[in-house]
């Protein structure tokens, strides 16, 4: 199965009050996070990721796709094209509080290439997928997710690369619980 990425214009960034169907999307990398005041789970998808978190009965579910990607419209939060740079924020239920900065950024191509090398070869914390070449290009897109985990929050950092734009999008996505709570 080939795993090449969209063009950045198709990309979307969703953020949802429910969880997602694995069924809708294509995992290449995973991983689950137990904490005790919440539990996550961040994929790296064929076109971005998807980060599914629960805490204090309440779940936020971010998704970075491609805007053909046939999602639910019940309880989305939140609706952008993945185009330029945008800070959002939401107050969820019981206090839970959801913030996130994206970015689209075109580079020339020194600087994509030399991005997309220092990821291939630098982490060695986090998820990491190399996707097969366009056939455009002789390397395949990048996507990388850190995550960081504290006892009320968790901040997830995000690269993906799109080689055959020289453009990169990063995420970067706080979710926390209010001061003082735990989850049951």
């Amino acid at each position: 199965m080939l795993s090449v990425r969209p063009k950045v214009a198709e990309l979307a960034f969703q953020v949802f009050s429910r969880s997602l169907h694995p069924e809708l999307y294509t995992i290449h990398r995973s991983r689950r996070i137990e904490r005790s005041n919440y539990e996550a789970q961040v994929d790296i998808t064929s076109c971005g990721h998807v980060i599914t978190w629960n805490a204090l009965g309440t779940t936020i579910c971010e998704v970075a796709t491609s805007a053909h990607q046939p999602l639910p419209k019940r309880r989305c939060l939140l609706s952008r094209s993945l185009k330029g740079s945008r800070t959002e924020r939401a107050q969820c239920r019981g206090g839970v509080e959801y913030r996130t900065h994206f970015q689209l950024e075109s580079v020339e191509p020194d600087l994509f290439w030399m991005v997309q090398q220092q990821l291939g070869n630098g982490p060695t914390e986090g998820l990491l997928h190399t996707f097969d070449a366009s056939g455009r290009m002789a390397l395949g897109a990048l996507s990388y997710v850190n995550v960081e985990t504290r006892q009320n929050s968790m901040l997830v950092q995000a690269i993906h690369t799109f080689p055959d734009d020289y453009a990169i999008v990063k995420v970067e996505s706080l979710f926390s619980l209010p001061s003082g709570k735990k989850s049951d």
